[in-house]
C-alpha cells in the first residue's frame, strides 16, 4: 500500500530481488529503496542509459549485484535468473522513450516485447515461489484523448512504436500467464503495473521535460519546450514504486493480483499541463527561462491528454498517492538543487533520506485517514 507499511521491512529483508533495468531512472530508485529495506538486490541491464545517471551518482554498484547483459539475449537472461533464484522480480528493462522509438523502432519493439518474453520464459525454469511485477506503461492504452481516466479493461495499442511495443509486451505477459502460470497454485505469480508520467531527482533521459529544464537552467540557459499545453498525470517516482511493492507483497501472499493489471497515477484532479509543471518548478529555481517551440517540431504523434483511473488499485491494494502536485515538484527540484547548486555528486544518502521522508509522510497520512473514518 502506498500509505507505507512498516511491515515491508520484515517482508523484504534478506529476500533476493531481481530488478531488470536497474540502471534506469525508476529501476535505480527501486533498487535503492529495496536495499534500504534490507533486500539482497541483483540487477540486470545492458548498460547505464545516461551520463550522469541516478545509478552512478548514488553508487548503486557498491550495494547491489550488477549483471550487464541484453534482455533480448534469451540464453543470458535464463542463466542469470537460474543463478539468482529470486524471491521477487521487477521487470523494468525497456527502451523507455517515445521519441527515441521513432529513430529506433525495431530496437524498441524487440527490447520491450521480446525482452519481456525472455524474462517470462526464463521464469518457467524456477522451482520456487516467486512474485513477478511486470512494469509496462500508461502508453500501453490506445489513446483516444479522453477527458476521463483509462481503466485496466480499456483497449491497448499505440500510434507510435513505443506505445505499440508496450501493448505488445502486455500481450506477451497475458500469453505466458494463460499458458504457463494461470493455475492458482502456480509457484510463479505475475501482475502488470501501468504508471503515468514519473518525475523525480536523478532523471537525465533525453527529451524529458524535467531533465531538459534543470540541465538548461543549471547553465543559465533557455530550455525549448515542445508541447506546453499537453496534460500528463505527473507523479513522483516513489508513488508508482510503492504500488509495485504493494503488488509484490500481494502476489507473495494471497495473490489476488495474480494475472491482473493495475494503474498507478495521481488523483484524477491532479493532471497538469507542461506549462503548469514549468511554472511550479520556477517557484524553486531562480532565473527560469523557456521557449515554446511546438510549431517548429517535426510532425510526430505525441499524446496531448492522458489520464488514468486508479480505482482498482485503491480497492484491491489499498494503495493511494501520497504527494500533492506541489510536494512532488518541491521534492524533485530539491534533489536537483542538491546536485547542481550544492555540488553534491554523491547522492545516495540524500536520495535515501527522500525515500525515508516519503515513508514517514505516507504513514502519517494513512493514520490520519484511518482515524478520520
Amino acid at each position: 500500500m502506498n500509505y507505507f507499511s512498516s511491515s515491508y521491512n520484515a517482508i523484504f529483508k534478506d529476500k533476493v530481488v531481481l530488478i531488470t533495468g536497474h540502471t534506469g531512472f525508476k529501476g535505480s530508485w527501486l533498487s535503492l529503496w529495496l536495499t534500504s529495506l534490507g533486500a539482497k538486490v541483483e540487477g540486470l541491464s545492458i548498460d547505464v542509459p545516461t551520463k550522469p545517471s541516478n545509478f552512478s551518482v548514488c553508487s548503486l554498484d557498491d550495494v547491489i549485484v550488477d549483471h550487464r547483459l541484453d534482455v533480448r539475449d534469451s540464453a543470458a537472461v535464463k542463466e542469470v535468473i537460474y543463478k539468482v533464484q529470486p524471491d521477487y522480480v521487477f521487470h523494468l528493462a525497456a527502451q523507455a522513450l517515445v521519441r527515441s522509438s521513432y529513430d529506433s523502432p525495431l530496437e524498441t519493439l524487440s527490447t520491450n516485447a521480446i525482452g519481456t518474453a525472455n524474462v517470462l520464459d526464463a521464469l518457467r525454469m524456477i522451482d520456487k515461489s516467486v512474485a513477478v511485477v511486470m512494469i509496462t506503461s500508461d502508453k500501453a492504452y490506445y489513446n483516444e484523448e479522453w477527458v476521463w481516466g483509462y481503466r485496466e479493461t480499456d483497449r491497448l495499442g499505440g500510434k507510435d512504436p513505443y506505445s505499440a511495443s508496450k501493448a505488445m509486451a502486455e500481450l506477451v505477459v497475458d500469453t505466458y500467464f494463460q499458458s504457463f502460470f494461470k493455475d492458482s497454485d502456480s509457484n510463479v505469480r505475475i501482475g502488470i503495473a501501468r504508471a503515468g508520467n514519473v518525475i523525480g531527482g536523478g532523471d537525465w533521459a533525453k527529451d524529458r521535460i524535467v531533465p531538459d529544464c534543470v540541465s538548461a537552467w543549471s547553465n543559465n540557459e533557455c530550455v525549448d519546450v515542445r508541447s506546453p499545453n499537453s496534460t500528463r498525470p505527473w507523479q513522483h517516482v516513489l508513488e508508482p514504486l510503492s504500488g509495485y511493492l504493494s503488488m509484490a507483497v500481494d502476489l507473495s501472499s494471497d495473490g489476488k493480483c495474480h494475472g491482473e493489471a493495475y494503474n498507478f497515477g495521481p488523483s484524477m484532479h491532479q493532471d497538469h499541463s507542461v506549462r503548469e509543471l514549468i511554472e511550479e518548478m520556477a517557484k524553486h529555481w531562480k532565473n527560469v527561462r523557456w521557449n515554446d517551440v511546438g510549431t517548429l517540431q517535426e510532425n510526430r504523434h505525441e499524446a496531448r491528454l492522458l489520464k488514468l483511473n486508479c480505482d482498482k488499485a485503491f480497492y484491491d491494494l489499498d494503495w493511494r498517492p501520497v504527494l500533492t502536485f506541489e510536494e512532488t515538484i518541491q521534492m524533485t527540484i530539491g534533489w536537483y538543487k542538491e546536485y547542481y547548486q550544492n555540488k553534491n555528486f554523491l547522492m545516495r544518502d540524500f536520495t535515501i533520506d527522500q525515500i525515508k521522508n516519503f515513508e514517514i509522510l505516507a504513514s502519517k497520512r494513512r493514520s490520519f485517514c484511518e482515524n478520520s473514518q
